[in-house]
């Protein structure tokens, strides 16, 4: 059985998710208000899975979900959302979340992706995963894998027959994509995300 804390400034969706997640009798939930009182109950008790709405205050940018992971290291944290996109699911993995869950999922897949997250699991809907395999071009990650094998822009250039300029449009693009500050940057999120 799986101890889940719920955290989300609306009552009514937050009693509506508790509700589908304790008729399995697999999960007991203690659903709170907000970051605040998530914070209090994880210094005050054990958790296998916390649950957090990714739009309450305190989550701009992800502070809450960092803020959790810092302080509790140990606790798998997953955010939840009415309407966000993929690539706001792949940031928040990024971010050391273990999963990301829309609101829109039906009750029983609901349930699954919190069992998942119990035993240890990620979860993330299908189209986040699709967009994150599917983000960078075919060229972009023979670039960004030119980039995490420590060549040069000339050498990777050399490597694929292309111009050096050529070379450093990627990097540019790559970047952006992967929201990276410089190409060293942009190498180790194309690693975590398990691209190179």
């Amino acid at each position: 059985m799986g101890k889940v804390l719920l955290a989300d400034d609306h009552d009514l969706v937050r009693e509506t998710i508790a509700a589908y997640l304790r008729q399995t009798g697999l999960h007991e939930v203690h659903p709170v208000e907000g970051l605040n009182a998530a914070q209090d109950a994880l210094r005050a008790e054990s958790f296998d899975l916390v649950l957090l709405d990714y739009r309450m205050p305190g989550m701009e940018a992800f502070d809450g979900l960092r803020l959790i992971r810092r302080a509790f290291p140990d606790v798998p944290v997953a955010l939840i959302s009415g309407a966000a996109s993929p690539e706001v699911a792949r940031q928040a993995m990024g971010f050391g979340a273990s999963g990301f869950l829309p609101k829109t999922l039906a009750p029983d897949e609901l349930i699954r992706a919190v069992d998942r997250l119990v035993a240890g699991g990620t979860f993330l809907p299908d189209e986040a995963v699709a967009r994150m395999s599917f983000s960078l071009t075919p060229r972009e990650v023979e670039v960004v894998r030119g980039i995490a094998a420590g060549y040069s822009n000339k050498e990777i250039a050399r490597e694929l027959g292309v111009q050096e300029v050529t070379v450093k449009l990627h990097v540019k693009t790559l970047s952006r994509k992967l929201e990276a500050r410089n190409r060293t940057h942009a190498a180790m999120r194309a690693r975590d995300l398990g691209l190179v």
